[in-house]
């Protein structure tokens, strides 16, 4: 599951593999020797011609019991840009996957409600995509009643 770790300032990155997340997240949770119970972030990173694989999806998790971080990292293909919900683990991870939804356009597999959640609706792109046009001129949107 693990493509590649490495420690920094005593933090912790692994980089792994989408497939099979949701077990990987799971046992990171519950086993006692890591507890890591708490989500503290999820977002992602466009590195558009910087690296063989356009997208990052980045969790942030932390151990409230032995106070320690880990971040965890997986490499997204701009074709295939879906990724496991974490939803099921963590029911906070709800907003962050809309936002990693509304900015960068990487959809969450089981997602109860993928939805934009800064931008409305008729907003057409992702703004935070390295490609995304600076001029770009949105739709107007009326008063809603």
């Amino acid at each position: 599951q693990v493509i590649e770790s490495h420690d920094f300032r005593k933090d912790q990155t692994l980089i792994i593999k989408r497939e099979g997340m949701l077990d990987l997240f799971k046992f990171l949770r519950d086993d006692s020797r890591l507890l890591f119970n708490f989500l503290m972030d999820l977002t992602a990173v466009d590195y558009l011609k910087k690296k063989p694989v356009r997208f990052e999806a980045v969790y942030h998790l932390y151990s409230l019991k032995y106070n320690h971080r880990v971040r965890i990292k997986i490499p997204i293909t701009e074709d295939d840009n879906v990724v496991d919900s974490l939803v099921p683990l963590w029911l906070g991870a709800n907003w962050y996957e809309r936002e990693v939804w509304d900015l960068y356009g990487i959809k969450f597999r089981g997602h109860p409600n993928l939805r934009r959640i800064l931008l409305y609706e008729g907003f057409k792109g992702h703004p935070l995509r390295k490609d995304y046009p600076i001029n770009k001129r949105q739709p107007l949107i009326g008063p809603v009643n």
